[in-house]
């Protein structure tokens, strides 16, 4: 059965004229969930497709949820940390699942069962516990265990992550926002786990909103959205968005032989 959280059926719109100021281009990324492989990739592409736009002032922003789910979460925030180091402006924005991560890292209870819940497993075995190990733990002994596993640097890099960013006509957040409050007071809650509320929203916003959260076939363009979480982790299809002046464009990986967009989650 098709998950609840998977929008395959939503009516399109063309949206409004948006743009971002003169000399300026921006990549948003989708979901990576833990997909290095697929990073990697697209990363190759952001880099090879700036290069050939030539000259501007470029900004790479990713959207959050890049752990759980997929079997590499280490190897994206190793992949990420470095990048950054590489580029002048690169922006990170906090996921839902980041945010249980950093929770489930405090020891927070609620956290870390949901954590082990939405793909975390996944994450801590790509830290190098066996999955043997991980099935003995007890949700303690598993707070030790990641402790030991996580470099503080992982940890200071997802605790550093933004909210909300604005460009031009554009908000950039995780989830989405909640029509009829201005960004400036928009809870972070919202930002990171909102759906119905936003996604049902037909009508435009102050900003037109880039967002992931919710895994769509495709890019999706609305009166107030653009969303772009196309299920990098079960389908092979890691996007990118691709904004200058008041052009947009795409880039994405190839999906995988034979994947499946059934029971997908984010």
């Amino acid at each position: 059965m098709i998950s609840r959280f998977f929008r395959s059926k939503a009516p399109r719109s063309a949206g409004r004229s948006c743009s971002i100021p003169e000399g300026r281009r921006v990549y948003a990324v989708g979901d990576i969930h833990g997909c290095a492989d697929l990073l990697d990739d697209l990363i190759a592409q952001i880099d090879a497709d700036d290069a050939a736009r030539g000259a501007a002032e470029t900004t790479v922003i990713f959207l959050g949820d890049i752990v759980d789910r997929g079997p590499g979460s280490a190897a994206v925030i190793d992949r990420l940390i470095g990048y950054a180091a590489t580029r002048s402006d690169v922006r990170f924005l906090q996921g839902n699942h980041e945010e249980i991560f950093l929770g489930a890292l405090d020891g927070e209870p609620k956290a870390l069962r949901l954590f082990c819940r939405i793909g975390g497993r996944e994450t801590v075995l790509s830290y190098g516990m066996d999955a043997a190990e991980y099935e003995r733990l007890d949700y303690e002994e598993l707070v030790q265990r990641l402790a030991q596993l996580v470099p503080e640097a992982h940890r200071a890099f997802l605790a550093g992550f933004e909210d909300l960013i604005t460009i031009g006509d554009y908000a950039f957040v995780h989830a989405g926002v909640r029509p009829g409050t201005p960004l400036e007071d928009q809870r972070g809650s919202d930002l990171r786990w909102i759906r119905d509320p936003f996604l049902d929203h037909r009508s435009p916003l102050d900003k037109m909103i880039v967002h992931g959260h919710t895994v769509i076939e495709e890019v999706q363009t609305m009166a107030h959205r653009i969303g772009i979480d196309t299920g990098a982790y079960a389908t092979g299809r890691l996007t990118a968005l691709g904004i200058e002046g008041d052009r947009t464009w795409t880039l994405q990986t190839a999906p995988r032989p034979g994947s499946s967009e059934n029971s997908l989650e984010s």
